[in-house]
């Protein structure tokens, strides 16, 4: 497991201060006496020095763009103006971490930065739905999904506006650390240990309170039933809706269907157990639903690249 050795993040001025929180959280606190990793972490700017946020407060950054060049991980921040092009002095220390063999995550409009860099050429990305079309626009070549929390293409990942910063984050560090490690930051900094990448940025229509009350009574009963093979029908009836209802009621209220609700749970659980136990992959697939080990080797090859036993070789932690 190689990890990031240091990370970077990309500040420019007005730097959006959300994001900014963010980055540093995630890479920039030493949580090594809680046994998690520690990063060689920096702010970088062409021009080091005071650099504004994005409601006034000013803070210095002492390095420049060399820190980029040299990162493992490398953050693109984005900035308030969602009109304004990226700079352009951004654009070459990107591309060539890149091409050195870094990896490079795009945060809201910061995603820009990635596509004037060439790096998201004919590859899927999102972004904040307020420069979706803009970026659509000048970069016909990126296949832009505007519509879901993040993307993960390799050493290239993009997340949309807000919070999704979080989401992004904890899903790398999910990715190359594995999820016990994710779920101990997540715990840390108290956030929700993970939202599928797929999952929509906002909800359209609020979801009527008792409604709402009755699906989280249900999300709780399922993932304590999560071993049993249940049914949007089984799941539905426990709410007390029509499936029809309740499909809908659950994609208002979390942003996925039930199914792709399910699948991530049992994803998640799977992950941890093969980290943390030395169950047998037959009997980790039974307790999280898959029913057989040969269902479980599929959703890992397909979702995650490698097998289960792969996946704990990888990941598993000393007891």
């Amino acid at each position: 497991m190689a990890g990031f050795r240091s990370v970077t993040a990309i500040v420019s001025e007005h730097v959006g201060a959300f994001s900014l929180g963010v980055a540093t959280e995630f890479f920039g606190y030493d949580r090594s006496n809680i046994g998690l990793p520690r990063f060689d972490f920096a702010l970088a700017t062409p021009h080091p020095g005071r650099i504004r946020t994005s409601f006034g407060l000013t803070f210095t950054v002492d390095r420049g763009m060399d820190a980029v060049e040299s990162a493992d991980l490398v953050l693109a921040l984005p900035w308030d103006d969602f009109d304004m092009e990226p700079p352009a002095e951004f654009i070459e220390p990107v591309r060539t971490a890149y091409e050195r063999g870094a990896t490079v995550v795009g945060f809201c409009n910061g995603t820009m930065l990635l596509a004037a860099a060439g790096l998201l050429d004919g590859k899927r990305a999102t972004t904040h739905w307020r420069v979706a079309d803009r970026l659509a626009d000048r970069y016909p070549k990126v296949k832009l999904d505007p519509a879901v929390l993040y993307v993960d293409e390799g050493r290239v990942l993009t997340g949309a506006g807000g919070s999704a910063g979080v989401d992004v984050c904890l899903y790398l560090l999910r990715r190359e650390y594995g999820a016990k490690v994710a779920a101990s930051i997540a715990r840390d900094i108290v956030v929700p240990p993970h939202r599928d990448g797929g999952q929509a940025q906002y909800i359209p229509r609020p979801v009527p309170e008792c409604e709402s009350d009755l699906l989280q009574d249900l999300i709780g009963w399922a993932r304590e039933h999560i071993d049993e093979q249940l049914s949007v029908e089984q799941m539905a009836a426990r709410a007390l809706m029509s499936p029809r209802s309740f499909a809908r009621n659950f994609k208002d209220a979390t942003g996925t269907t039930p199914h792709a609700w399910l699948l991530a749970q049992r994803m998640q659980l799977a992950e941890e157990l093969l980290e943390t136990t030395d169950l047998p992959i037959d009997a980790i697939a039974r307790r999280v639903g898959f029913g057989t080990a040969a269902a479980l080797r599929e959703q890992f090859v397909r979702r995650r690249g490698v097998p289960p036993s792969d996946y704990r070789r990888v990941f598993r932690t000393a007891s």
